[in-house]
């Protein structure tokens, strides 16, 4: 990442805002949209006050890179990086959104969270320790936070743009949108995690869980907004993992583990992050993007399979 100061905030004088959430601001080009990742960043369902420079051209690098990495498993919603095609921009505008914005495909979104889960970790651990379950459904005993799931599991949670997603069972989500959608968003969602995963772990990099969103363009059943990211994912050291505790992270971890350590209740207004959190955080974010989207690394040996007796 090259930006030295983060990008918070944002407006275009050609084209309408379509929608704000909290990464991502979306503008309206008639036919498709203008996404734009800006470099706020958020833990716990609030957004911080500082940004992380370069955040979100991380982001956009790293999901156009899994959209064509993916392209073959199902279609996606990209369509080009190229802002020399929107003539409203003007030239100012064009150089902030440089890196940081792909041109969709406008797209029906289904309000559910397709999460999969490679390990156990973050809400799951906290379920299974409460309820000896997760999504839900009963799992083996003697499981230790981020052990190694025995397959890939479908966790679907219901997407909530302002506050906290809810975890469902996917016999509710069946219940909700039908059993067939439900079985190709599982289907499709663990195909994807897989392809990412067998891709990863050639770098180094495990990624314990991630969530995918879907939509509908054109009847086509396609995946919609980022992909693969380290907001979106759990993605961990391979040479590091040791199971019953957390692990070393290239994600939002190293942010969540320093506002627990800060006593904040988790209700907004949220602290300022220090000079060595923003840094660090930044670090990871690079860290991720330059490994996943580099060759294949061979001193890096995939310890979850080994240690699995994969």
């Amino acid at each position: 990442m090259i930006d030295q100061q983060a990008l918070t905030q944002l407006s275009l004088q050609g084209y309408p805002r379509f929608h704000s959430g909290k990464v991502r601001d979306t503008f309206d080009l008639d036919d498709r949209l203008l996404i734009v990742a800006s470099d706020r960043i958020s833990a716990f369902d609030v957004i911080m006050p500082n940004g992380i420079p370069g955040k979100g051209a991380a982001l956009t690098k790293l999901s156009i890179f899994w959209f064509a990495q993916t392209s073959g498993i199902v279609a996606n919603h990209f369509i080009s990086d190229d802002l020399t095609t929107l003539p409203q921009l003007s030239e100012s505008e064009r150089a902030e959104l440089a890196g940081r914005a792909m041109i969709v495909r406008k797209a029906e979104r289904i309000d559910f969270e397709c999460v999969v889960r490679g390990y156990i970790s973050g809400s799951a651990w906290k379920e299974y320790q409460s309820e000896g379950s997760v999504a839900f459904v009963p799992m083996p005993g003697g499981l230790r936070e981020s052990d190694r799931l025995a397959e890939p599991i479908f966790t679907p949670a219901v997407k909530n743009d302002l506050g906290h997603d809810e975890n469902i069972s996917v016999s509710e989500l069946r219940d909700r949108i039908g059993a067939e959608q439900t079985g190709e968003l599982e289907r499709l969602s663990i195909a994807l995690y897989t392809s990412a995963a067998a891709h990863a772990a050639e770098r180094g990099i495990i990624i314990a869980d991630t969530k995918f969103e879907f939509g509908f363009a054109d009847d086509d059943l396609i995946v919609i907004d980022e992909m693969l990211t380290p907001d979106s994912s759990r993605f961990w050291e391979a040479d590091a993992w040791e199971p019953g505790g957390p692990q070393e992270s290239f994600d939002k971890q190293f942010l969540r583990d320093w506002l627990l350590a800060s006593g904040w209740d988790r209700e907004p207004p949220a602290p300022a992050l220090p000079e060595e959190i923003i840094s660090g955080t930044r670090q990871r974010y690079e860290e991720a993007v330059a490994r996943l989207t580099g060759p294949p690394v061979a001193r890096h040996v995939d310890r979850s399979r080994e240690r699995a007796g994969v």
